[in-house]
């Protein structure tokens, strides 16, 4: 059966790094299709390849029932596309980025297909890596922080875990190994 991997972390834990590391490391070649996220944020905004939609384009989608998924954070809406059902049904794995707070929407959409996949950073790391970004100040930081190692404590023994504390190209590195052992476990390889 195929999987969804449904990436989740915290934002400056580098999940749009590590997705586009494993992206370049398979070049079209993996056991996973990519799907784009839609999103109401500009597509040159940095960070995730993502598809770029008004408020009134999300909306439109929304009415049309072309969203698998969809739901709203950090002042965007963000939706997966209904693609990904086809590519699941016709026996391709899928990997997105997820959202921690809709994991379990996520569960009901998905059932046993879905595999959380939990980005950590140590949490001292973690705050280096959100006041390098300069977006927030030191009491937002403080704040996600905390909400941060609320979700670890809760999805931990739910999730697998993927530790992105070291180096970027060896965070990648396992990543691309969990995803290929994942789907050879399920194919029974």
């Amino acid at each position: 059966m195929s999987k969804l991997f449904y990436l989740m972390g915290p934002s400056g834990s580098g999940k749009d790094a590590l997705m586009t590391g494993v992206r370049e490391h398979f070049d079209g070649q993996g056991p996973v299709l990519f799907a784009h996220r839609y999103i109401t944020r500009c597509w040159r905004s940095g960070g995730e390849n993502h598809i770029e939609l008004s408020d009134e384009e999300f909306d439109q989608r929304l009415r049309a029932g072309l969203f698998a998924m969809h739901w709203g954070a950090n002042d965007c809406r963000y939706g997966i596309g209904l693609e990904v059902d086809g590519w699941l049904s016709s026996g391709h794995s899928v990997l997105v980025n997820g959202s921690r707070e809709h994991l379990e929407e996520a569960r009901k959409r998905f059932g046993n297909r879905l595999v959380p996949v939990l980005v950590s950073v140590e949490a001292n790391q973690l705050r280096q890596r959100l006041l390098a970004r300069g977006r927030e100040p030191l009491q937002q930081i403080e704040q996600r922080l905390e909400r941060n190692q609320r979700f670890i404590n809760a999805l931990e023994d739910q999730s697998i875990m993927l530790d992105n504390s070291g180096a970027l190209d060896q965070s990648i590195a396992r990543f691309a190994e969990l995803l290929r052992q994942q789907v050879r476990e399920t194919a029974g390889v």
